[in-house]
């Protein structure tokens, strides 16, 4: 016995099938649903009752079109709703199945029977997925903006609240940058953008993002250095930068080996570096505002930041392995003091079962 969930999903189909073709052979159509003919002209008649104009030809080779002088019922979602399929079905790749290209014909699908306004609001919520990680959330209204602006090429002003900042400090001047890219990776959405007051490109978290009025100013855009936002993104969590030059295509080059200012950790009241005998790739999973530099030979070099010295020596030591070459002397200072701390407290516990 056939279930209302089994038909329902049956219709959805051959709506879906009608909708990917012109004209489509009875015959096929069974074929391709799995069931008879008489089914199939059952269920034609399901979604005629539906509000769905679908034409017959009678004969043989009599098939179905969906009316080329009719509207679809339109789909009846709010703002909100429609964000959420617009993400949810972009997002696809972060799942790890294989259901990318699925997803975007589905997107395409419900495209068609919105309405105009609704549709244009669709069109508007574009991102580039890099999977390693589901993004956390942000608002719907952010990322709509933000998308928006990096679809029409828009100027966007925004106040950036950088970790460690004095609340009741009075704001500073508002960044003004040139949206390229929304991207979601490492559980977070970023802005991949030229800021206009530094002259260069920058990576926003855009949950530190307060937009202002529209700035209004279009722009042209630029190529993101060495061409792949998702190369260019990747090597800036690596405290690396991707090379311009073209040579060889999308390359990359090691910093110094201790950054002024690394860009991973900006914006931190204590940030320092140090060496850790572990591989590269075993330690780049857990640095989150970081960098980490593969020096070879089994080390590597993390920039980390914290909101204190003492915290930021504590995330040294949760990579379980030896540290050397810690800078500056204040980080260095905290991890005696961490030490001296942790050896009190194994003392005190010393004659404990």
């Amino acid at each position: 016995m056939t279930t209302p969930a089994a038909t329902t999903a049956r219709l959805l189909r051959l709506l879906s099938l009608l909708q990917a073709r012109r004209d489509w052979p009875g015959p096929l159509l069974a074929e391709r649903l799995d069931v008879s003919a008489r089914t199939v002209r059952r269920d034609v008649e399901r979604l005629r009752d539906l509000g769905y104009a679908i034409d017959a030809t009678r004969g043989t080779d009599g098939g179905y079109r969906l009316d080329a002088g009719a509207e679809l019922p339109p789909l009846l979602l709010d703002d909100d709703q429609v964000t959420a399929v617009a993400v949810a079905l972009q997002a696809a790749p972060l799942l790890g199945t294989d259901v990318d290209d699925a997803a975007e014909r589905a997107l395409a699908t419900i495209r068609r029977v919105m309405p105009e306004r609704l549709r244009r609001r669709a069109d508007d919520v574009r991102f580039v997925p890099l999977p390693d990680a589901t993004p956390a959330p942000s608002t719907t209204d952010a990322l709509t903006l933000l998308t928006a602006a990096v679809r029409r090429h828009e100027v966007v002003r925004f106040d950036h609240d950088a970790p460690g900042a004095d609340p009741d400090a009075p704001p500073g001047p508002p960044r003004r940058v040139e949206p390229h890219h929304v991207v979601a990776t490492r559980g977070r959405w970023y802005l991949v953008a030229w800021d206009l007051d530094r002259d260069d490109w920058r990576l926003f978290r855009v949950d530190r993002l307060r937009l202002r009025a529209h700035a209004g100013g279009r722009f042209t855009p630029r190529p993101v250095p060495g061409g792949d936002v998702r190369a260019f993104v990747a090597a800036r969590f690596r405290g690396t930068t991707p090379d311009t030059t073209g040579a060889g295509g999308p390359t990359e080059t090691s910093p110094a080996r201790t950054p002024a200012a690394p860009r991973g950790a900006a914006g931190w009241p204590c940030t320092g570096t140090a060496v850790l005998r572990a591989p590269a790739r075993a330690v780049a999973p857990f640095v989150d505002d970081g960098t980490v530099e593969d020096l070879g030979d089994g080390r590597c070099r993390v920039t980390l930041g914290a909101w204190s010295w003492v915290a930021l020596a504590a995330l040294l030591g949760r990579f379980d392995t030896d540290v050397e070459d810690v800078a500056p002397r204040a980080l260095a200072d905290a991890c005696a003091t961490l030490a001296a701390r942790y050896a009190a407290a194994a003392r005190g516990s010393a004659d404990l079962p």
